[in-house]
Parts: structure tokens; C-alpha cells; sequence
């Protein structure tokens, strides 16, 4: 147990390390600020629809990409300068550094999608149950920070373009299915069964469901399915990290 919770506490310090080094690294700005505010842009402009019906998706957006611009990009960096190397000489295990970047890249994505939650209360539009809102955003970040660290393993190169790249293969057809744009609800059968895989398809439905009482999925299902998500995503994250670590090392 308390060698659990040094484990714990050494991914704390890399959290912080990677909070102080990477957070305002271009691809970071790039992929986890500029994308979700141009395609949310898209999303609004020339539209005749009211700021309620825009929150899910927007909400959906800031907080799936932000939570997943951090988590590509470290790993990566630390390969190119070396400190990689120096850390796994450390007396810590390779999922303690894993955790510490999922932590790193959940914090940046908190942060940011609390933005749009904060303006609109100052416009007066409450969701139907706060606490239930933060607890959404809460598992939701953690689901997508660690989807961002399972993004990472492959391919095993020091260039962060690439993994950056190669992991928005994935996003933005996400994005897409994910009843951000078009409700669950108002796809076809086939466009249902795709949307059911991607995480995002549930945090928007949570969204839906508190902003403007109308959902696609239970409440208790969504949370369900982001969890089993969350915890599948850091555990296959953490067994691909482990095989790839050898390859970038040589």
C-alpha cells in the first residue's frame, strides 16, 4: 500500500513537471485551443439556433479536445531531448509515468472546458443539476486524457507532428459520429451503432440531457460507459507503452 501510494505521488510531480514544460507547446495551442474554437465558429456562424442548442456540442468539443492535446505530445518530447531516458532511471514504474501524463493532460482540459460551463451561467443559462455537470466533466476529461495517452503509443518516434497527426486521424472523425453536430437521436440505425463506440457520443449526450432535458442514452448508462471506457483506455494505454518503451530507447 505505501508503495502504491509513492507510486502516486512520484505521478504527481511528473503531472507537475509536464503542466510547467508543455502546456503552452505549439501543437498544444494548436490542437487543444485553435481546432475546437474554429470548428465550434463553424458551427454557429450563418446557424438560426439558440445558444442552447449550441452548448452540447460546444461543450463536447472544447473538453474532448483539450483533454486530448496534451497526452500525444509528451511522450515524444521527452524521447527527442532525452529525458526519457533519465526518467525511467528513476525509481518509478512505467505506468507512474503514464498516470502522470494522463493527469497532466486531464488538469488542461478541465480548465479549459470550464470556459464555456462559466459563460453560461453569466448568461443565465443553468443546467439542470450542477453537480452532476462537474461530475460529467470530471469523468469525461479523464476518459479523454486517457484515450490521448493510448493515442501516443503508436507509432514510437521522437517527433511530435506525427503522433499529433496521426491521433487527429482519430479525433475528428469522432467528432463527427458523436452527436455533436446532429443528435444521436436523429441518426439513422447504422449512424446509432457508430456513434455507440466513440466516448464522446455519451459526455455530449450528458450535456443534452442537462442543458436542454432531452437525451438519446440514460444518465446512468452515459456515466457507465465513459467509465468502462476510461478504464480500458489506461490499461491497454499502459500495456502498449510498456512494449513500445524498448523501441524508443534504441
Amino acid at each position: 500500500m505505501s508503495s502504491l501510494i509513492e507510486q502516486l505521488k512520484r505521478s504527481f510531480v511528473i503531472t507537475r513537471k509536464n503542466i510547467k514544460i508543455y502546456y503552452l507547446k505549439g501543437p498544444v495551442i494548436t490542437f487543444g485551443l485553435v481546432f475546437p474554437l474554429f470548428l465550434a465558429l463553424a458551427y454557429v456562424i450563418g446557424r438560426n439556433i439558440s445558444l442552447e442548442e449550441v452548448l452540447p456540442g460546444l461543450i463536447g468539443m472544447t473538453t474532448f479536445f483539450t483533454a486530448t492535446s496534451v497526452g500525444p505530445s509528451i511522450v515524444p518530447w521527452e524521447n527527442r531531448s532525452k529525458t526519457l531516458e533519465r526518467l525511467l532511471c528513476c525509481p518509478v514504474t512505467i505506468s507512474t509515468i503514464i498516470i502522470g501524463d494522463m493527469l497532466s493532460s486531464f488538469i488542461f482540459g478541465f480548465i479549459i472546458s470550464v470556459i464555456p460551463l462559466a459563460l453560461t451561467l453569466v448568461l443565465g443559462i443553468q443546467p439542470l443539476n450542477f453537480i452532476t455537470l462537474i461530475f460529467g466533466l470530471i469523468i469525461a476529461n479523464l476518459c479523454f486524457a486517457a484515450l490521448s495517452m493510448l493515442l501516443s503509443a503508436y507509432p514510437p518516434t521522437d517527433v511530435p507532428a506525427t503522433t499529433m497527426m496521426l491521433s487527429s486521424l482519430v479525433k475528428f472523425p469522432l467528432v463527427f459520429i458523436s452527436g455533436v453536430f446532429i443528435p444521436v437521436e436523429q441518426l439513422p440505425q447504422w449512424g446509432i451503432a457508430i456513434a455507440s463506440i466513440s466516448p464522446l457520443t455519451y459526455f455530449t449526450d450528458i450535456v443534452r440531457q442537462l442543458f436542454l432535458n432531452r437525451g438519446f442514452y440514460s444518465l446512468a448508462l452515459d456515466f457507465l460507459v465513459l467509465i468502462a471506457f476510461t478504464a480500458a483506455f489506461a490499461f491497454t494505454a499502459i500495456k502498449l507503452h510498456e512494449r513500445t518503451i524498448v523501441k524508443r530507447l534504441s
